[in-house]
């Protein structure tokens, strides 16, 4: 049989969550249309006949600002070094940049195969596509590039068929029934820090960070006790969070708890503080004690 690590990179809001996601047919990485979504390196494994891919999904490459952000960074690139193909993932609907081909030059430099998963095509005009193509040959990237629209599930077919075809022959890397290295209390705060991305504006869902507490199965019924911390930077940023006599923390609470239960099977009794810690992206120690360090919580 096929089998191997994927990794999954590009630049920031390129679609790369979503498309692991599709390609697993399983939520094993939030999605937000804010660059930063993804801030850990995040396996989601995919079984077919005859093959098991296991995708890594990386932050978005981006311009870092801040510790955490660098950290996400070397994730990203450490990742990309330590498989057997990289799946370059980028946004079709926004043409091609010089700097789109520095960064898959670069990461062809690496030795390893690479494939690019040409995304967002339902967005764009359909023409541009054999354009960006033959740009790409031309400025010297020498690889398969696969159109596909991963939320209408065009060419995904065609996609894994690619992928498939680049790995090299071997053993299964997990049993059949695994589909993430991370534990349903790591996705309870991921989902938490989704819709807090997709509630509120502009600078303040980056500069959060939730901390499970509590995550607890009743003996007695199908029933979760989730208690959480939402971690900001700033007083304003808290009084932002809560809102006018707490409705905007209560209904993203609602928000959130709703999809807890769908990803849980079960009902979620949910509770939240909001905490403000100065500049958290910047500390070492606090970095740590959020679950960010160098090397991520995956290993393989």
């Amino acid at each position: 049989m096929k089998s191997g690590f994927v990794a999954v990179i590009g630049k920031a809001n390129a679609g790369k969550s979503t498309l692991v996601n599709v390609l697993v047919g399983e939520k094993v990485a939030i999605v937000s249309p804010k660059p930063q979504t993804t801030r850990d390196r995040i396996l989601g494994v995919w079984n077919t006949e005859g093959a098991q891919v296991a995708f890594v999904d990386t932050p978005g490459i981006y311009k870092s600002k801040t510790a955490l952000s660098d950290l996400m960074m070397r994730t990203a690139e450490q990742s990309a070094k330590d498989v057997e193909l990289i799946l370059y993932v980028h946004d079709g609907h926004k043409g091609i940049a010089d700097s789109d081909i520095s960064l898959m030059k670069h990461y062809l430099a690496f030795g390893v195969p690479m494939l690019v998963a040409y995304t967002k095509t339902d967005i764009m005009p359909e023409e541009n596509i054999p354009a960006d193509a033959k740009r790409l040959y031309e400025e010297g990237i020498e690889c398969d590039v696969v159109p596909v629209s991963a939320r209408r599930g065009k060419n995904m077919d065609k996609l894994k068929a690619a992928i498939i075809e680049k790995l090299p022959e071997g053993e299964p890397l997990f049993p059949e029934d695994v589909l993430s290295d991370k534990s349903e209390k790591f996705m309870i705060g991921e989902i938490m820090r989704e819709k807090i991305l997709l509630r509120y504006d502009k600078e303040i869902p980056h500069g959060v960070a939730v901390l499970v507490n509590t995550f607890k199965k009743r003996e007695e019924g199908n029933l979760y006790d989730i208690d959480l911390d939402i971690i900001c930077e700033k007083p304003n940023h808290k009084a932002i969070l809560i809102g006018k006599q707490g409705k905007a923390l209560k209904d993203t609470l609602s928000f959130a708890r709703k999809n807890m239960e769908e990803f849980l099977g079960a009902k979620v009794f949910l509770t939240a503080y909001v905490k403000v810690k100065d500049d958290w992206r910047d500390k070492a120690n606090l970095l740590k004690e959020y679950g960010y360090e160098d090397g991520s919580h995956t290993e393989f």
